[in-house]
C-alpha cells in the first residue's frame, strides 16, 4: 500500500502548490472496491476517520502512548500550534470558498485547510512537526484509490529524531490498520 511519491505527484491537486516548500514524507494508496459513482474525499473521510476509534488493540496504544508523552513534555500545548503559522493564511480566496468544511475548523487535533470535490487536506503543528495530511480519492476500475500523502515540515531539531523514532511504528503498523479499515468500513457501507 506505499507508493512511490511520484505516484501522487503526478496527480492533479492544489496541495501541491500549497505544499511546495514542505517535503512529501510518505505516500500510501488504499484500494477501495466498489462505491458506486460520485463518491468524494468526504466519503472517505468519514470512513477513514469516522467516530469510532482504531478497533486495532496496538494503534490505539501507540496513539495512547503518544498522548501521554505529548503531555508530560508539553509537546502539544497550543503555545505550539499558533494560528499565525497555519497554512490556512495561504489560502487562496477560490480554495476558501470551494471548501465543504470552513478552512481553519479543528478536527481533533487537526485544523482542516480545505474538503474540495476529490482532495482534502489537514494540518497539525505541535514541538514536534508541523505536518500536513493530505488526501485525494481517484476513480479506479472496480472501485476508487484512496491516497494518504503525509508532509511534514520540520519545526526544531526535535523534528528529525521524532519522525525517525515514529516511522518503524507508522509504517509497520499505523497505516497498515488504519488502511484495513478503511476498506473494511468501505466494503460495509458502500458495497
Amino acid at each position: 500500500m506505499r507508493v512511490k511519491p511520484g505516484d501522487f505527484q503526478r496527480l492533479n491537486l492544489r496541495c501541491h502548490a500549497l505544499l511546495s516548500d514542505v517535503p512529501l514524507h510518505d505516500v500510501w494508496a488504499i484500494p477501495l472496491r466498489g462505491g458506486g459513482s460520485g463518491r468524494t474525499v468526504q466519503d472517505a473521510r468519514a470512513i477513514v476517520f469516522g467516530n469510532r476509534p482504531p478497533a486495532n488493540f496496538a494503534v490505539r496504544g501507540l496513539f495512547a502512548l503518544r498522548a501521554a508523552l505529548g503531555r508530560t513534555f508539553g509537546w502539544d500545548d497550543e503555545r505550539h500550534s499558533p494560528s499565525s503559522a497555519s497554512y490556512v493564511a495561504r489560502l487562496a480566496e477560490a480554495d476558501r470558498s470551494r471548501s465543504q468544511v470552513a478552512p481553519g475548523t479543528r478536527e481533533g487535533r487537526f485544523r482542516v485547510l480545505y474538503v474540495l470535490g476529490e482532495e482534502a487536506l489537514s494540518e497539525l503543528r505541535n514541538a514536534t512537526v508541523h505536518a500536513f495530511l493530505a488526501l485525494a480519492l481517484t476513480p479506479s476500475p472496480g472501485g476508487y484509490t484512496l491516497y494518504l500523502a503525509i508532509y511534514v515540515k520540520p519545526v526544531s531539531r526535535l523534528t528529525t529524531l521524532y519522525m525517525a523514532l515514529i516511522d518503524p511504528f507508522r509504517r509497520l503498523v499505523v497505516y497498515p490498520a488504519l488502511g484495513r479499515r478503511a476498506q473494511q468500513r468501505w466494503s460495509r457501507t458502500y458495497a
